[in-house]
């Protein structure tokens, strides 16, 4: 049944009314499993499971069971989707999958999972781009220090100390203010919108479905992607996860016992062992193999593994010297199975699809020869071909044994055969080139897996020729971000196993054991630096790269060495300059920003990035009409930067173009309604206008989606205190020291609403801290003496 509209049970209060089971035999699995199915979700009497962890050794038949269970889940009428070690390479992949099975099964859009993957997607792409995530604050800051500055001008007896206060001093302090808000929120714990998103999609579908069953195989590969995100999401830390999800792993291992110990009453244990005598028997029946001895020898060679069996009875022995043979037993149950096949096309069409990791009809049409396109629907029957969606793969111990045979056969017909695939790869990715600008190709998802077979498959053919190519590729896999770096290394792995070149195999294991690391993009750019081989121009970006990212995790002059070494490696490598400039403007280093900025678009006049950098650079010096220039240029060239018309509405309303500012802060807006640096700065300028319902609706928007922006919770107390609703200013503000007690901004502004109240020693206390903090702060110190003089004087102060 559906779950109910109303109050529903949460796992938390099942956990203790759930009975655990042990399932035994396949058949008895399948019925319990039915059975579960065949359960309220919710009952008190008989509670479901919802939690599954079938494991066992490979080919035990691990996800022919998922195959089985899902079937039988559709038959139930739940809504299923599956991921396994080929769509997951980080948890927005293994999201976006399941959230696209879902909505395929379901019939219906998951709009509210797209929105948020899209600004997700914005915020990553944001983030690689330092003045993205940091330049923007400088405009806005001036906007919100002037707002402030003006509140003071308003306040009776005030308006002669305004004037004395530096408005560049009081944004640069907000600029600093807003910088460490954000450095303190890492891009990996902002996916945990993405999965509160996908957590909300799961409840909708719950309330129109009896199950959502979700599947996750080959969990010893990919739990080192999902293994927290999905403790996180069955603890509730992502929202209330419905009782009717019901979540099936598999994989080799059993959990973790220390990381799933909270969650180990929930978990329903399936053992899946190696066949018994009698199972194996059974099987062999059921394929007309009887003869005794033949029986006997299949018994002995396949050690019950299900898949041997099941190799094994298709080659109809009717004799034990048919099968007992010297040597590895998946490779005697391959060589066997391949013998069986009495034509010969088949046979070759087997072999050749084993060179490719994932299969589809394309791939599988430029694998074989012409006259055996059309045993693409054989090939995928066969036993040890699995898969979901438009892929397909062999099991990995039969794909290990088919690569190994051809690799020391034939080795020229390896390498021949791997290059023509990744020349196949090669041709797919230059069409996917013709549509896509060079910025996007790296975000683009077809285009990454054909430049990634291309790469394994050159690896395959040449390994010592193809690796400085490969890595250079990793290094700028490394510069798009975690998911696209772990592709690349685990593409080389997977290389490096199937060549077993030893050379490979050490690089292969470096770039794993870095990418395990606290910070994976850095740790496997500095390996990779270590390669003598790289090209000026890789290395280039390999400190390019260095140096953003370490821009992005508050490390300024070591991001600035980085940068250096790419422009003395590189002279013309643009993007470094654009950075290296924006680092500059960001430290206040004028002359050294526009020298870096100019050189930049002189090498591309058509980087938008760097037009945009070098636009908020000239708003901070305050030449707006040269601001306005560079930004409407960068617009020209990408009129869907958000970020850019955000800046340049700010730029408009420095120059008291009020209706050009909103109207560049509404499209940034209607292009991205959830991006809160343009929400914070059209409350701005509504605020400026004394707009401040407005204001206060766009601040609260921006909160609703930050709540602990200290600098948005800030600028809306600010808000409040002009619109006199005292109270409710004091409420932010305090909600702000709260975050951050070293916030100096809302600590002078909290002692400013302190002075208003005529609370002077509570105000002097905040404007003290704040100038311990901060002791150029020139707002704070203007606030410090009239909060003096007004508590000398208080009947001439007019507050």
């Amino acid at each position: 049944m559906a779950a109910s509209e109303g109050e529903r049970l949460s796992r938390r209060e099942l956990i203790d009314r759930r009975k655990r089971a042990q399932f035994v035999g396949r058949r008895a699995q399948l019925s319990q499993f039915e059975g579960n199915l065949a359960k309220d979700p919710e009952s008190e009497t008989d509670p479901a499971d919802f939690l599954f962890h079938v494991h066992g050794v490979g080919g035990v038949g691990k996800s022919t069971l998922l195959r089985q269970w899902r079937e039988a889940a559709r038959r139930a009428g739940a809504v299923t989707a599956v991921v396994d070690e080929n769509d997951v390479h980080g948890v927005l992949q293994a999201l976006t999958g399941l959230a696209r099975q879902l909505s395929e099964e379901a019939g219906v859009a998951l709009k509210g999972f797209d929105r948020a993957v899209e600004q997700y997607r914005r915020e990553q792409e944001a983030a690689a781009e330092p003045a993205a995530a940091a330049g923007g604050a400088s405009p806005s800051s001036r906007m919100a220090a002037g707002a402030a500055l003006g509140a003071v001008g308003m306040i009776p007896g005030v308006g002669p100390v305004a004037s004395v206060v530096d408005p560049e001093a009081a944004a640069r302090q907000v600029d600093r203010v807003r910088d460490a808000v954000r450095r303190r929120r890492t891009r990996e714990s902002d996916i945990a919108g993405v999965g509160r998103a996908f957590v909300a999609e799961l409840d909708r579908l719950c309330r129109q479905h009896a199950w959502v069953v979700l599947f996750f195989d080959t969990w010893e590969q990919t739990d080192r992607y999902l293994d927290q995100w999905l403790r996180d999401t069955l603890e509730g830390d992502l929202g209330p996860v419905p009782s009717n999800v019901m979540v099936v792993l598999a994989g080799r291992d059993e959990l973790a016992e220390r990381e799933w110990a909270p969650l180990r009453d929930q978990v329903t244990d399936v053992a899946l062992d190696v066949f018994t005598e009698a199972e194996t028997r059974a099987l062999l029946a059921a394929r007309g193999v009887t003869e005794s001895a033949a029986v006997e020898a299949v018994l002995q060679l396949s050690m019950g593994l299900p898949l041997l069996v099941e190799l094994l009875a298709r080659t109809r022995p009717t004799a034990a010297d048919q099968v007992d043979q010297s040597g590895d037993a998946v490779d005697v149950a391959v060589e066997r199975f391949l013998l069986w096949i009495p034509d010969p096309r088949q046979r070759e069409t087997v072999l050749a699809c084993a060179l490719a990791p994932q299969l589809n009809e394309d791939v599988f049409a430029a694998a074989v020869p012409p006259q055996e396109r059309e045993l693409w629907g054989w090939l995928c029957g066969q036993p040890f071909v699995s898969g979901h969606g438009d892929f397909k793969q062999y099991h990995a111990i039969v794909r290990a044994s088919m690569v190994r045979r051809q690799r020391t056969g034939s080795p020229r017909q390896w390498a021949t055969a791997h290059l023509r695939l990744a020349d196949t790869h090669a041709a797919w990715r230059t069409e996917a080139e013709q549509r896509l600008a060079d910025a996007k190709r790296w975000g683009d998802q077809r285009w990454r897996r054909h430049r990634l077979a291309e790469t394994y498959h050159r690896l395959c053919a040449h390994p010592t020729t193809a690796l400085t190519a490969a890595l250079e590729e990793t290094v700028h896999a490394a510069g798009h971000g975690t998911a696209a770096l772990r592709q690349w290394t685990d593409t080389l792995e997977q290389a490096a196993r199937d060549t077993t070149d030893p050379t490979l195999l050490s690089w292969a294991d470096r770039l794993q054991h870095a990418a395990a690391g606290n910070d994976p993009v850095l740790d496997c750019l500095t390996a990779l630096l270590t390669h003598a081989s790289l090209s000026p121009t890789a290395r280039a970006w390999a400190h390019t790269y260095r140096g953003r990212r370490l821009y992005h995790t508050n490390h300024e002059e070591e991001a600035l060495t980085e940068l250096n070494r790419a422009v003395t490696t590189d002279p013309h490598n643009c993007h470094a300059l654009a950075y290296r400039g924006d680092i500059h403007r960001w430290l206040s280093h004028t002359e050294q920003a526009f020298a870096d900025l100019n050189a930049a678009l002189d090498l591309d006049p058509t980087d938008a990035w760097a037009l945009a950098v070098r636009g908020v650079a000239h708003h901070q010096a305050g030449r707006y009409e040269l601001a306005l220039a560079d930004l409407t240029a960068a617009l020209d060239l990408d009129p869907t930067n958000t970020w850019a018309l955000a800046a340049r509405g700010v730029a408009h309303h420095q120059a008291e173009r009020y209706e050009l500012a909103f109207a560049d802060l509404n499209a940034a807006l209607d292009l991205d309604p959830t991006n809160t640096w343009a929400l914070n700065t059209r409350g701005e300028t509504h605020r400026i206008a004394r707009r401040y319902e407005l204001a206060l609706a766009d601040l609260t928007a921006a909160l609703d989606l930050d709540p602990t922006n200290t600098w948005t919770l800030t600028t809306r107390g600010e808000t409040h205190r002009q619109a006199r609703q005292y109270e409710l200013a004091l409420a932010d503000l305090n909600a702000a020291l709260d975050l951050d007690p070293t916030d100096v901004w809302a600590l002078a502004a909290r002692g400013t609403l302190h002075r208003q109240g005529g609370r002077y020693g509570l105000a002097l206390a905040d404007l003290t801290a704040a100038l311990d903090l901060d002791p150029t702060n020139t707002w704070a110190l203007a606030q410090q003496r009239l909060t003096r003089q007004e508590a000398e004087h208080p009947n001439d102060s007019g507050a």
